[in-house]
């Protein structure tokens, strides 16, 4: 069984890599935004700053938490005899549940910008988008959509 172990981990971190992080650029609409119209306004950008996006999941932690349980569970099974071996597969499988899902947030965070836009009108927004362009202070830039669903585009 524990030669299976490193497979069984490699699985288990490949599955939790494959958050679609492609939804945080600027270049990528949701269905929903598909045929409608969306509000455009421009303007300069004035501050621009690295960020990390946490990709927000419902079921997030979940494959790497019971993933490194199992892992941590079968590993701890090794050690020891009797209660022992009991408590060593116990702690293991809590360790090993933390230790999963803190690498599967991390799997799961994208690189960002904070940009901060004075628009046209005199008004400064700030939209946080994936780190897929250069932006730079001073470029002019289009901002399409409003409220929670805006993002910054090259003029």
């Amino acid at each position: 069984m524990t030669r299976y172990l490193p497979v069984l981990a490699l699985g288990l971190l490949t599955l939790g890599g494959c958050a679609n992080s492609d939804l945080y650029s600027g270049d990528v609409y949701r269905g929903s935004q598909a045929k409608t119209g969306q509000t455009v306004t421009y303007g300069t950008i004035v501050s621009v700053r690295p960020v990390r996006i946490q990709a927000d999941d419902q079921g997030s932690g979940l494959i790497g938490g019971v993933g490194g349980a199992v892992i941590g569970g079968l590993l701890g099974n090794q050690i020891g005899g009797g209660s022992g071996k009991q408590i060593a597969t116990a702690a293991g499988a809590i360790g090993g549940s933390v230790a999963g899902k803190k690498i599967e947030d991390r799997a799961n965070q994208v690189n960002a910008y904070e940009l901060e836009v004075r628009r046209d009108s005199g008004d400064t927004v700030v939209v946080v988008q994936k780190a897929d362009r250069n932006w730079q202070v001073g470029q002019r830039v289009k901002l399409v959509g409003s409220g929670s669903s805006m993002s910054v585009a090259p003029y």
